[in-house]
């Protein structure tokens, strides 16, 4: 097995049996995972391999995030203690963590009807008003919306899937906040309002405010599409991948410099989130979500564009496009459980377009790592930002209305 790991060392420490085997887990960008069968039961083995979210401090705070979640009654897996107590195991200078392994399958927003695209919304509502309670951040002036005074969370993932209209019909959804609609874009700072970059566990340590300043620089995304522009044209020998890439560089750099002057101010509310809600990270037994996974990316950032920026996972077709029916209760539902307003909605679905107008991660692993694995992403994922674009305010009113 490449990248072996030290079985021995680590089931002395977690006194989890002897191993009967291990298999490694296909899925996952930045970790290495293990299915492990020993004398005591099944485990999932994490290898915190990523050098950007392995530090054994970060893991152990996103351990602790998970068994206060998991308290609430939030469908996640929890690591065990090893046996002097500690959640995270450093051997060899690798942290190694392990989880109970849950039985499951992963399902893609196509495999989903539309009630249980309301229950996706709702679960990360849920996600996000669960840890607003357990991990606050210090400086709140009041209750955030996700959290009532008393401590309860506000709605729950098992809540009805789709809000009911209000008398007289739906009503209209705000604009979308789009700075080159509103008179420019303009650059801003973020204000003395923004929360503090402390987390209230006294243990936790300083955390990563996220993306709170303005949009990508265009300047700089030119400078990228031509450098991947070189790249692509130096490739020998050139293939399909090479030429679509081609194709959708110049494409994007096209419509770049028609909406150059829409990016977008800094976010908005922020809170803590788990980073990357996709489908590969949440597991489902039957027609319930079992448990939310990989909790790498756990971090401050701003909650409504996690919301929008996991909708277009889950719900983009293999042709670029989003089915907005679901899209549209998913958010309804989100919104609900979460207490975000449809202006935050809006103002996400914004700061996600620019985010994936100036965005080229796949191509730069292909061509700057050799990295291939998220290869097979790139022709649906290159394609819906032109069609979002395209269809700019059918997508802002899925969210927002």
């Amino acid at each position: 097995m490449p990248h072996a790991p030290p079985l021995g060392v680590l089931l002395r420490q977690y006194a989890a049996g002897s191993a009967l085997a291990c298999d490694p887990v296909d899925q996952g960008l930045l970790n290495r995972g293990y299915r492990l069968r020993t004398t005591r039961g099944r485990y999932f083995l994490k290898h915190h391999f990523d050098p950007e979210t392995a530090a054994p401090e970060a893991i152990a705070r996103q351990h602790r995030a998970t068994q206060r979640l998991a308290a609430l009654g939030v469908p996640v897996a929890p690591p065990f203690p090893a046996r002097d107590g500690r959640t995270v195991a450093v051997v060899g200078g690798h942290a190694y963590a392990l989880h109970p392994w849950i039985d499951g399958r992963h399902r893609h927003g196509s495999q989903l009807t539309a009630a249980q695209c309301g229950r996706l919304g709702a679960l990360l509502g849920v996600v996000h008003a669960s840890l607003e309670r357990v991990m606050p951040l210090q400086g709140r002036a009041g209750t955030e919306k996700g959290a009532r005074a008393d401590g309860g969370v506000r709605g729950d993932a098992s809540a009805p899937e789709t809000a009911p209209h209000p008398p007289g019909g739906r009503t209209a959804p705000p604009p979308c906040h789009d700075p080159a609609r509103a008179g420019g874009a303009r650059a801003e700072k973020p204000t003395a309002g923004h929360p503090a970059t402390e987390a209230a566990d006294p243990d936790a340590g300083p955390v990563d405010v996220g993306a709170v300043d303005a949009g990508a620089d265009p300047t700089t995304t030119f400078a990228l599409i031509d450098d991947l522009l070189a790249r692509v044209r130096r490739h020998r020998p050139a293939d399909s991948f090479d030429e679509l890439a081609r194709h959708r560089l110049l494409e994007r750099r096209a419509l770049l410099e028609q909406h150059v002057g829409r990016r977008p101010p800094h976010s908005g509310p922020v809170g803590w989130v788990h980073g990357d809600f996709h489908p590969f990270n949440l597991l489902y037994r039957g027609d319930a979500p079992a448990a939310i996974v990989d909790w790498d990316r756990l971090g401050v950032k701003p909650r409504a564009e996690e919301a929008v920026r996991a909708a277009a996972i889950f719900f983009v077709r293999p042709a670029g496009t989003l089915d907005l029916p679901k899209v549209r209760a998913y958010a309804r539902a989100y919104r609900r459980t979460a207490g975000a307003t449809p202006s935050e909605l809006a103002a996400a679905v914004h700061r996600v377009w620019w985010e994936r107008l100036n965005d080229f991660w796949m191509l730069r692993w292909h061509y700057e790592r050799g990295d291939t694995r998220a290869d097979p992403q790139f022709p649906a994922a290159s394609a819906l930002v032109v069609w979002w674009t395209r269809e700019y305010d059918a997508v802002c009113d899925a969210f927002a209305g």
